[in-house]
């Protein structure tokens, strides 16, 4: 199956669904290429950005997962290319 390039964008708002977040992002952690986050208390949120590397079906059954936990929004930005094949 062909791999994409992406990045995840997740916004959790409050700390109820951190723990479940994390969780959902660690048994998909052999998609994740990097992960950056940011918590920002003072605002009653944070931010975590995940770059992956996965088929289509991979990336949007974690999208889903993430999406349908409740205060947390999610947004994707794919590579219109599959990975490029190496010589």
């Amino acid at each position: 199956m062909e791999k994409r390039l992406g990045i995840i964008a997740i916004i959790i708002y409050g700390k109820k669904q951190i723990e479940e977040v994390n969780r959902l992002i660690s048994l998909h952690n052999e998609m994740v290429v990097a992960r950056q986050g940011i918590p920002m208390p003072q605002d009653g949120l944070s931010f975590i950005s995940l770059v992956v590397k996965a088929s289509m079906n991979h990336i949007n059954m974690l999208t889903g997962k993430l999406g349908r936990l409740e205060d947390i929004e999610v947004k994707t930005v794919i590579t219109k290319k599959a990975e490029a094949q190496k010589v």
